[in-house]
């Protein structure tokens, strides 16, 4: 992996036993698959199930997880690639407190 400087990193506790963490990279140069200057991880669900995630691993380039379907994902920008990311954890939560509402 390129030489990498962490420029963010944020992990959240929810009550209901989920997490979400989102760890995000300035690269020297970019990643394999990928054309920016950023290596990132984002992730929400619990310990050994992911739920959703974003990442852009070498040779696969950006791309998501929404459950277990994986898709491309077009980065735009860090601040984008966050807020993409909480719009989807959000529909989620959303999404689980329903069901569990119906139970």
């Amino acid at each position: 992996m390129p030489k990498a400087t962490l420029i963010l990193h944020r992990k959240r506790l929810f009550d209901d036993g989920s997490i979400s963490e989102i760890k995000l990279w300035q690269v020297t140069t970019p990643v394999r698959g990928s054309l920016h200057d950023f290596k990132y991880s984002l992730y929400y669900g619990r310990p050994g199930e992911r739920w959703i995630g974003y990442d852009n691993e070498p040779g696969k380039g950006d791309h998501r997880h929404l459950g277990v379907q994986e898709t491309p994902y077009l980065f735009a920008s860090p601040e984008q690639l966050v807020m993409d990311f909480m719009t989807a954890v959000r529909a989620e939560r959303l999404k689980r407190s329903t069901k569990d509402e119906a139970t």
